[in-house]
């Protein structure tokens, strides 16, 4: 029998009924998908950096796109073309709305960093229009509108951002379901991101290619020790597990200094380190802040000598959910 804690996590109620509002904004945090053993199916927030959207309840059963200000602007005003757009699209149709959506997105995630933008915009945009819902749906029931989004940017319905996004923390997302799993708050993740772009769609196409069956065993038993490590909380499980010996080799060369990068991570005591997401971004899992502290500028010095400058974050591992805010940024 499963116990309370565990079945706690299981699944988010839904929102209760609410005023009728006409706006909402809301913050979908950054992630660390993949988490290197888990491809498109394991990731983490990070609470340092994410998108923001506002979302204004329309007449017109519509869906329209006002504006994209931030980090990045130049992206698709189709809503069919971008992400938060053609996550709201599928929203309208799947629950026949009457009224529709204007969106404005402030983007606090570069594109191709491999720190979930794309999966961000998705959750961003659906929280704040889940807000203006007479009946808002739970976490899980916005999953499948934000796997359409995420497919207009990878061409792939894969939820190792979306799903930590939505519930927070470490989060096993299966294309029909999302699971948190239990993760101790003195865990934190170093995350270093290169400024340098590394498209999704790219970084996939390395991918292509025949894998060994030795691999697969091998890469099924270290995501099986990583997640019963971080279900009884031990850490040496994880550092046993925390090694992805299918995807990394083939994604590697596209992240400068990658190598020398990995290093000064593990060189901090880091239960593990690859590379986040489809990269170019790198990181590290920490039994505690000040090792992941100091892994990060020890990483950022690698990216240095490969000629990159970069940003650092650092952050629980066991990070936030999307959530409802008051404002965008510049709005403050």
């Amino acid at each position: 029998m499963s116990s309370p804690a565990v079945d706690a996590v299981l699944a988010t109620p839904a929102p209760a009924p609410t005023a009728r509002t006409d706006v909402a904004r809301a913050f979908a945090p950054a992630s660390v998908g993949n988490v290197a053993v888990g491809f498109d199916i394991l990731g983490h927030s990070m609470g340092e950096a994410g998108d923001r959207a506002e979302v204004r309840r329309l007449a017109e059963p519509e869906v329209r796109i006002a504006t994209i200000r931030g980090c990045v602007a130049e992206l698709p005003l189709e809503p069919h073309k971008n992400t938060a757009g053609a996550a709201l699209l599928a929203m309208r149709e799947a629950l026949d709305l009457p009224f529709g959506f204007e969106l404005t997105l402030h983007k606090g995630i570069a594109l191709g960093s491999g720190m979930g933008g794309s999966a961000a915009s998705c959750v961003a945009a659906l929280v704040a229009a889940n807000a203006l819902l007479e009946q808002p749906l739970s976490r899980e029931a916005l999953y499948r509108f934000a796997l359409e989004g995420e497919a207009v940017a990878s061409g792939s319905r894969h939820g190792d951002n979306l799903g930590p996004m939505l519930l927070g923390g470490l989060v096993l997302a299966t294309h029909e379901r999302l699971l948190r799993i239990p993760v101790p708050p003195a865990w934190h993740c170093a995350l270093v991101h290169p400024h340098c772009v590394l498209e999704t769609r790219k970084a996939r196409a390395a991918l292509a290619g025949n894998y060994a069956l030795g691999e697969f065993v091998a890469q099924s038993a270290n995501l099986a020790l990583l997640l019963a490590g971080c279900f009884r909380g031990d850490a040496a499980l994880v550092r046993e597990g925390l090694k992805d010996v299918l995807v990394e080799p083939r994604r590697a060369p596209l992240v400068p200094g990658f190598i020398r990068v990995k290093q000064a991570a593990l060189d901090h005591h880091a239960f593990g380190a690859s590379i986040s997401g489809g990269g170019p971004s790198v990181f590290g899992w920490y039994a505690c802040r000040a090792d992941a502290d100091a892994a990060a500028s020890a990483m950022r010095a690698a990216f240095a000598e490969a000629g990159l400058d970069s940003d650092t974050f650092v952050a629980p591992v066991d990070g936030p959910a999307a959530t409802l805010v008051d404002a965008l940024p510049d709005e403050a």
